[in-house]
């Protein structure tokens, strides 16, 4: 691995309503997806440049791909993680764990977005 970059390059969060996922991540992160031309795939990117630290990524529609429950958790970076979980919320997604501290790390929230996709919001406060 090289370690002169974040381990994680890029993330998919498969979705199986792409406009009612689109609006979820749209409303909750107040950002604009970006559809990126994929043979057989539907893909909405996340806002990324290429010049900064950590990872982007997209939501995604494909045949044969299910949402919802899996073994991995992908973590949204924010400055106060109750305010992303108060819009997911707002936009028909549940929270599953509310604001909770992880001692010297900040803050974590677990949310389900509206395909069933459990996501986590970090903030340093």
């Amino acid at each position: 691995m090289n370690t002169n970059r974040n381990p994680v390059g890029w993330f998919e969060l498969y979705v199986q309503d792409i406009e009612r996922a689109k609006t979820f991540y749209q409303n909750t992160f107040q950002v604009t997806l970006e559809r990126l031309e994929t043979p057989g795939i539907e893909l909405w990117a996340f806002p990324m440049g290429m010049d900064v630290p950590g990872a982007s990524g997209a939501i995604v529609k494909m045949d044969g791909k299910d949402s919802g429950a899996g073994g991995t958790l992908i973590y949204f970076s924010c400055a106060d993680c109750a305010v992303e979980a108060s819009r997911a919320l707002q936009n028909g997604g549940r929270i599953q764990k509310e604001k909770m501290s992880i001692g010297d790390y900040g803050f974590i929230a677990l949310v389900l977005d509206t395909e069933g996709n459990m996501i986590g919001l970090h903030s340093p406060q």
